[in-house]
């Protein structure tokens, strides 16, 4: 969504005044000409926009089904390890997008120009591909957790992934599609409804199960051994990588938004800020829950798992609000979402990192082109979630994992810089970005490990394809196609692809 091409200039389709809270984008003047959006104050990001921007990026419908995601792999101990882990990992990987930010400010299309500037062209590319993909999964598991909450007050819909829940999961996503082609005028009470929709019901819940909290609850089984399925520590603290990087997607929220921001030194403050609040609130949701009901009785929970916990508390009418909450609130990130997986390959086709026709512009300005295509490829995963009964957790942990070779190659960027000094000045202190820059990779690394093949296989075989898209904007660019490192690559990830195939029609393996 930074609508940034290959000179920094703002794309004519951005909104000229953006307010993330609840996922929706405020888009007073959405066709107002390129020169004058570059130009005029309105379109400068100030700190609590770009602070809400992250939070706004983060806060989707992870929150609401953490009790029940965290609890269906590990028990209290293992949790909290997991929280520690990634509170270090991913406040290593806000200290990298400080630091670019600062140290790269000409670097404005986010993490896969990080890539594309540290590390070639191929994977700049595989960096924006995986960004795009994670990104269009991620709004698949969101209409389906939508209808999973729905199914509350109309069962049909089951856990999401029913015929009638995906029929109307598609009708969303169309109407998302068309309202995005016709331009979109968001009113500011929409705004604030949305904002008071996601933000009000977690508070609240935060604030009533720590009253409840029984410690006698929290402490039963606090290893996790009681429950043999489970497994050791160790295996326990892997189950919870991916939930709690998927709710910490959006991280680098500011850092996408890097053009348009009124002070460049804003990136990081926001960025910090919004890092910490999210994590205080994700940890309290988790933890608490697990002293109201204890672990078995968490992970089997529908999700929204958190209406299962407040009406554990307060009756019915608990379930109801959170239930209610997150369909607004996810409907609003579906919309800012279908806006971010449109802009990438937007973006990544004017600077000539995919092809041109990504992007393409309607009269509008809106890229009407990436848009479809990125629809198109919702729209087939929510058939196949159909016929593979497939569940918003399986979606996610596709989705996160996806987004890991921009994670960690912008770590690797970070380090590189601090290790050769390159945009540091003589005698510059180097050593807290380059320790950041090698912990965030070395955490974007763990949590591949921690992904298990199954994910992998089904990234690889989403990946590969990808490789005739790049082939076809280098010969567009008449640029020599791969590097010899880059050809061993490429090798690579389609001998893992067509392996995957294999497993997974074979159904040794199955991510879905």
């Amino acid at each position: 969504m930074t609508g940034v091409k290959a000179a920094g200039r703002p794309s004519c389709w951005i909104p000229s005044t953006v307010h993330n809270s609840g996922g929706i984008m405020s888009t007073t003047e959405i066709n107002i000409p390129v020169r004058e959006a570059a130009t005029a104050a309105s379109t400068r990001l100030r700190l609590g926009s770009l602070t809400a921007l992250v939070i706004g990026s983060m806060v989707g419908s992870g929150v609401f089904s953490l009790p029940q995601n965290m609890a269906a792999g590990a028990g209290p101990l293992a949790i909290l390890i997991g929280w520690v882990i990634t509170a270090v990992g991913m406040l290593a990987l806000v200290f990298v997008y400080q630091s670019l930010a600062v140290r790269r400010p000409e670097l404005d299309a986010g993490p896969y120009a990080y890539a594309k500037a540290g590390f070639g062209p191929f994977i700049g590319f595989n960096s924006a591909w995986g960004y795009w993909i994670s990104a269009w999964v991620g709004n698949v598991s969101y209409a389906v957790i939508v209808f999973s909450a729905l199914s509350y007050f109309f069962p049909a819909f089951g856990d999401g992934n029913t015929w009638q829940a995906v029929l109307g999961a598609s009708i969303l996503l169309w109407l998302i599609h068309f309202l995005i082609l016709a331009g979109i005028r968001q009113a500011a009470v929409v705004n604030t409804i949305v904002t008071v929709a996601k933000i009000a019901p977690v508070a609240l819940f935060v604030g009533v199960v720590a009253v409840a909290f029984k410690l006698n609850v929290w402490s039963l089984d606090f290893s996790g051994f009681g429950n043999t399925a489970l497994g050791s520590i160790a295996a326990q603290v892997k189950s919870t990588m991916l939930v709690t990087l998927w709710v910490f997607i959006g991280i680098e929220g500011a850092s996408v938004f890097s053009a348009r921001a009124e002070r460049r030194k804003d990136i990081a403050t926001a960025t910090v800020l919004g890092f910490f609040t999210c994590l205080a609130l994700y940890a309290l949701v988790s933890l608490l829950s697990l002293g109201i009901l204890s672990q078995p009785e968490l992970a089997g929970l529908k999700n929204p798992s958190m209406a299962g916990v407040l009406e554990a508390v307060v009756g019915p009418w608990g379930a109801v609000l959170i239930n209610l909450a997150l369909v607004v609130s996810v409907i609003g990130a579906f919309l800012s979402w279908t806006l971010l997986a449109a802009e990438i390959p937007h973006v990544a086709g004017k600077d000539g990192t995919m092809p041109k026709f990504f992007g393409r512009e309607s009269e509008r300005g809106v890229p009407s082109t990436s848009l479809l295509i990125t629809n198109l490829l919702v729209q087939a995963f929510l058939v196949i979630t159909l016929f593979a009964q497939s569940t918003y957790q399986a979606l996610f942990y596709i989705a996160s994992a996806a987004i890991l070779v921009p994670y960690i190659f912008s770590g690797a960027f970070a380090a590189k810089l601090a290790w050769t000094g390159e945009s540091y000045e003589s005698g510059e202190q180097r050593s807290g970005p380059l320790f950041a820059g090698v912990l965030a990779t070395i955490y974007g690394l763990w949590l591949v490990y921690a992904a298990g093949p199954a994910y992998l296989f089904m990234c690889a075989v989403l990946y590969a394809p990808g490789i005739i898209f790049y082939v076809w904007a280098r010969r567009e660019g008449n640029q020599r196609v791969f590097r010899p490192v880059e050809a061993v690559i490429a090798f690579a990830l389609v001998a893992v692809a067509m392996l995957a195939v294999y497993e997974m029609w074979t159904g040794a393996v199955s991510a879905l």
